[in-house]
């Protein structure tokens, strides 16, 4: 009797412990997602050098090069890009006539073996995810909006509906043109938000930290945004949601901060002055909606080892020359946008890798508010923020012309909240350019830029 009713003990305890392990995170407040990015996110991501193509051992090595040399600089994110579901993708071949798709019995993609075999048994991207933690890393997956048109066409049951299937609730208006491996779901319809739901919980299930989202800032649709923040909040798991490409009309900013944590403002940047010069002008408008938790988007950062098999040209280091590289980490780091690293880490050279991780440089990305501009006209650009911990002033100066050398800038210093002697100090180099009163002025080459500290 005494060991009946000791299996009885057992058998409940392990039924309680089962039914714990099932139950389902509580969901998250509304806005509490603004939370989980309180300094714009700093990351490694697949595109720029492998396109569509990457593999686990890739993801890997690029994992195991953050972690031993730019984790302590803040850099954690892991994001593997775009088509991660097709077996036999290839650079710069999207819309091929025989894609062999990856899907679940509820329609949701899942990894290529062939490309990532720990998903191998229906585990997804767990064990990757593992991995990147393990590392003291986060990891992060690129999706499209909609549902899998294969999906529709098998009309694949939806889970947690009853008996709702994908070919009710999708529509071929508005499909994405560049890609057409789904179709529009429509907000409103019935097993729209539990498709949504269906495909992060999954997500939070493997692990995933980072969902990048394609093809739903130009047009913008709102509608499907607001599936995905609601899919997000109701999963348990603080997933940092990037919303991209295009550029997302200014029209939409009090919505899309309200929603996403990073969105893009442009469509995608490479290694190009004239991507440089067009984020500078796009950026004016964006400044207003810098905010913790909430980060207007410059793109992924287009240097290193790129397009290793890529979307853009062949396998190269990057065009820019070091003085635009120099201007195009300058911008994004004071501007504060979130900053995603393009190129193949481990290839990495001494110059790119500085570029990384200057202390000074990435503690202003970091700690510095009230970002503004203070002009920009057809040869040059002024910047500034301050850190509101150490009072310590920045300032950014470009010039953006394409032929006036050693052109003077110069900034009255009242202008950006100074009065009296002040050292400077140029962030870059670390070098004491000494004390200066009223007026701060440097000379620069096309395409160079200055960036500067006021203590």
């Amino acid at each position: 009797m005494k060991r009946l009713l000791l299996c009885a003990a057992i058998a409940l305890t392990m039924m309680a412990c089962n039914t714990a392990k099932e139950q389902k995170p509580a969901p998250f407040a509304k806005g509490e997602f603004k939370e989980w990015a309180q300094t714009p996110p700093m990351g490694w991501n697949s595109w720029d050098c492998y396109g569509p193509t990457v593999e686990e051992k890739e993801v890997k090595a690029n994992a195991d090069y953050m972690a031993e040399k730019l984790k302590k600089y803040g850099w954690e994110y892991i994001v593997v890009d775009i088509r991660w579901f097709v077996e036999n993708d290839k650079a710069g071949g999207y819309n091929q006539t025989d894609p062999r798709y990856v899907l679940d019995e509820f329609g949701r993609y899942q990894p290529a073996v062939n490309r990532f075999p720990s998903a191998a048994d229906g585990k997804g991207f767990k064990e990757l995810a593992d991995y990147v933690h393990a590392k003291g890393l986060k990891f992060g997956i690129h999706i499209m909006r909609g549902i899998p048109k294969e999906a529709v066409a098998k009309k694949l049951p939806i889970k947690g509906t009853d008996g709702i299937t994908a070919d009710q609730i999708y529509s071929t208006d508005q499909q994405c043109r560049w890609l057409r491996d789904n179709y529009t779901i429509v907000a409103d319809r019935p097993g729209a938000q539990e498709y949504y739901n269906s495909i992060f919980d999954m997500y939070a299930e493997w692990g995933v930290d980072f969902v990048k989202i394609d093809d739903i800032s130009r047009p913008y649709h709102q509608g499907e945004i607001e599936l995905v923040r609601n899919a997000i909040d109701q999963c348990g798991r603080p997933i940092v949601l990037s919303i991209s490409p295009g550029e997302t009309p200014i029209e939409a900013a009090a919505h899309v901060k309200e929603h996403a944590n990073m969105w893009r403002m442009v469509d995608d940047v490479w290694d190009l002055w004239r991507d440089v010069k067009h984020l500078l002008e796009v950026s004016q408008q964006w400044y207003p909606y810098i905010a913790p938790g909430t980060w207007p988007d410059c793109d992924m950062i287009p240097l290193g080892r790129i397009s290793i098999r890529g979307e853009r040209g062949e396998e190269r280091m990057p065009r820019l020359t070091p003085d635009e590289q120099y201007s195009l980490m300058t911008l994004f780091t004071i501007f504060r946008s979130p900053l995603m690293f393009g190129g193949d880490l481990p290839s990495n050279d001494e110059f790119t890798l500085s570029l990384l991780t200057n202390e000074e440089v990435l503690r202003m990305h970091r700690e510095s508010t009230d970002v503004f501009q203070l002009f920009q006209d057809a040869e040059k650009v002024g910047i500034s923020s301050r850190n509101p911990n150490t009072g310590e002033v920045y300032l950014a100066l470009f010039n953006i012309s394409d032929d006036k050398k050693n052109m003077e800038i110069s900034v009255n210093l009242k202008s950006i909240g100074l009065n009296g002697d002040v050292e400077v100090v140029n962030m870059w180099t670390g070098e004491s350019l000494g004390k200066v009163s009223n007026d701060f002025g440097v000379k620069l080459n096309p395409h160079a830029c200055g960036l500067y500290k006021f203590k």
